[in-house]
């Protein structure tokens, strides 16, 4: 990845407890999918769970590589729902660590960026599916899309992908989405702490990049974009960061409560905005 993992590090090894006082129960760290005013964020989460393993085309009979899984939330409900053999891949240390933790059945995982893995499935068989969440926006960095090289960076990823999967074979994908760019000194200053200072090294990719970059390896079957969704899932994050104030003040110090409240709240405003905005993609392999 263009991410370093040392850069992977500050953004997701910062301490596993941190992160557990206010994402959700299982401690996804993407969007969720919201049914219903009425959903919580646990149940919006199992639902965006269970579009990706409906989208994949699982059952108990096929195997899955997820590409980035984050501290094995998706892994864990893949197993819950019913999977051959799962395995995640992840460059942060703190989430490995708690990958293994969990000792989620038929699942494994691997520290290793996605650039140096090769399937580790009995008989050097393929996967039957992929599956991928809000992972490819370490892969370009803002010098990069600067330079014109975003859409060949992300093509090289969809093309590597390709090769891990059965001929017909279904990826599960969602992305982060950089949309409009805001017009004032603040929010531009905002959205550039949030990249460099609790993400650096990466960069979300538009729409119209993804696009052009699946071809000529997948075929879009399905896509849904899911900005409100991401709105409401930033908005619990920050309220629940910010009932545990005094705890994140004692334990983390005071300048890791201010940067997530202005990293969260940056986000908040940039789904109610259209700054950002996320997308989910159901692609499947082109054999030819």
């Amino acid at each position: 990845m263009t991410s370093t993992k040392a850069e992977v590090d500050v953004g997701y090894s910062l301490s596993n407890d941190f992160f557990r006082l206010w994402l959700d129960d299982r401690m996804h760290y993407t969007s969720a999918v919201y049914e219903s005013d009425a959903d919580s964020l646990e149940k919006a989460q199992a639902n965006k769970a269970d579009v990706l393993y409906n989208w994949a085309e699982l059952d108990a009979t096929k195997t899955v590589l997820d590409i980035g899984c984050g501290w094995g939330a998706n892994v864990e409900h893949v197993s819950k729902r019913g999977i051959k053999e799962a395995h995640g891949i992840t460059l942060s240390t703190a989430q490995f660590e708690e990958c293994l933790a969990r000792n989620i059945p038929n699942a494994k995982f691997w520290m290793v960026d996605y650039k140096d893995w090769e399937p580790r499935l009995e008989g050097g068989a393929k996967y039957d599916g992929l599956q991928s969440i809000e992972m490819i926006d370490h892969l370009v960095s803002p010098a990069q899309a600067r330079q014109g090289l975003a859409i060949d960076i992300y093509r090289e990823y969809f093309r590597k992908l390709s090769t891990w999967v059965k001929p017909g074979g279904v990826f599960a994908f969602q992305a982060i989405l950089r949309n409009r760019v805001p017009r004032t000194r603040k929010d531009l200053e905002d959205l550039a702490f949030t990249a460099d200072i609790i993400f650096p090294g990466g960069l979300n990719p538009r729409l119209e990049e993804l696009v052009a970059a699946v071809n000529p390896y997948w075929e879009i079957e399905k896509l849904e974009t899911r900005r409100t969704h991401y709105g409401r899932t930033t908005a619990e994050w920050l309220r629940r960061l910010q009932a545990n104030e005094g705890t994140i003040r004692s334990q983390w110090g005071d300048q890791v409560y201010t940067d997530y409240v202005r990293y969260l709240s940056t986000c908040v405003r940039a789904f109610a905005n259209h700054w950002s905005s996320d997308v989910q993609m159901k692609l499947r392999h082109i054999a030819l």
